[in-house]
């Protein structure tokens, strides 16, 4: 889709590919973070690589095979308080040895495979990008979602200084298009769109008016099951929610395993089906849950949300966000602290998440 054509379309319905099956098996895939060693990680990349390889075995194997594999955020590096320099050394590339080995299983099963990674770019020297990743039946990488954007103000001091879209926003969109700041991937299992872009439900809606049928959300602890939910019942879409389970086999060095109370920091991956019925949901273990959806059934009734933009198109124009897009153009904070005393006289008001 160019930019000259319409993003919406106005007969409430969407573009789709045709389906390889009417009925669709989805798997959410539930397994622990475990963080490398940031300064030598490549031991245990590879260790995470074959426990990330064997559990795709294992999903496909027990329990009905699945058209398409979740997994959470980051299942390759973990995660932990690095800086720039750390997380651009876990960062992985598009063609690197780990892609090419999901692949190949992806391959061997005739399955997809939906995981988060942080992501190398060589048009992006000295970023590291949040992204999404849908790997194909044919084994190939198909879409690269960045996240759209972080979550500012979750603890005073400290602020997420990964790139996302709008960090970069205007090289972004010259580079790539308006089309990919929301991206819809149409494969024969429905059309898909990925984020792990928490608390913003207007992203959400505009997936859902792009024709989005299955919107593929993840998390990495502190994710909140209700937001999840209400995706899939606000926007009559399927959603697929992919959190970490609980580590049993060893600690966490930087966390302990069930922090913040208000959230559901562990466990809880679900599927969930229009009007956010839930079709499959996961405790708080390493697992897997499985549901069976008549895609076919479902494109027959199904039409892109009813908004009523006139009576909020007033109230968006007079908004100005809390601070501009582009501020990773120029420099790209090293670490936590840094990002926050950048941001300081960049930011119109201030708003913590966290109480």
């Amino acid at each position: 889709m160019s930019d000259a054509t319409s993003f919406v379309r106005h007969d409430g319905g969407y573009e789709v590919v045709p389906l390889r099956r009417d009925k669709v098996a989805i798997g959410v895939v539930q397994t622990p973070v475990r963080a490398v060693d940031a300064d030598n990680p490549e031991p245990g990349i590879k260790e995470n690589l074959a426990y990330l390889l064997n559990a795709i075995d294992k999903a496909q194997q027990t329990g009905g095979r699945c058209d398409l594999l979740c997994f959470h955020e980051f299942p390759l590096h973990g995660f932990a308080p690095w800086d720039l320099k750390q997380y651009l050394r876990v960062s992985r590339h598009p063609d690197g040895p780990e892609i090419a080995a999901i692949g190949a299983k992806a391959k061997q099963y005739g399955c997809y495979i939906a995981l988060g990674c942080q992501m190398l770019d060589d048009d992006w020297p000295g970023h590291t990008m949040n992204t999404q990743l849908l790997i194909g039946p044919d084994g190939n990488l198909i879409a690269r979602h960045w996240k759209q954007r972080n979550m500012r103000g979750m603890a005073p001091g400290g602020e997420q200084f990964t790139t996302t879209i709008y960090d970069v926003y205007d090289r972004y969109v010259e580079m790539y298009g308006l089309d990919r700041v929301i991206p819809v991937e149409r494969t024969d299992i429905g059309n898909i769109s990925m984020s792990s872009v928490q608390f913003e439900p207007e992203l959400f809606r505009c997936m859902a008016l792009k024709g989005a049928e299955l919107i593929l959300r993840t998390a990495t602890g502190g994710c909140e099951w209700d937001d999840m939910r209400l995706t899939a019942y606000h926007n009559g879409t399927f959603v697929t929610s992919v959190n970490n389970s609980i580590d049993v086999e060893r600690t966490n060095p930087y966390y302990f395993v069930e922090q913040a109370p208000k959230n559901n920091w562990v466990g809880r991956s679900s599927i969930f089906g229009p009007r956010g019925v839930v079709l499959a949901e996961a405790g708080i273990f390493e697992t897997k849950r499985r549901a069976l959806i008549d895609m076919a059934e479902y494109r027959k009734a199904h039409r892109i949300p009813d908004v009523h933009f006139s009576l909020y198109r007033h109230v968006y124009e007079d908004y100005r966000e809390r601070h501009d897009p582009n501020l990773w153009l120029d420099h790209v904070p090293n670490t936590k602290a840094e990002a926050a005393a950048y941001l300081k006289d960049k930011v119109r008001w201030s708003s913590y998440w966290q109480g």
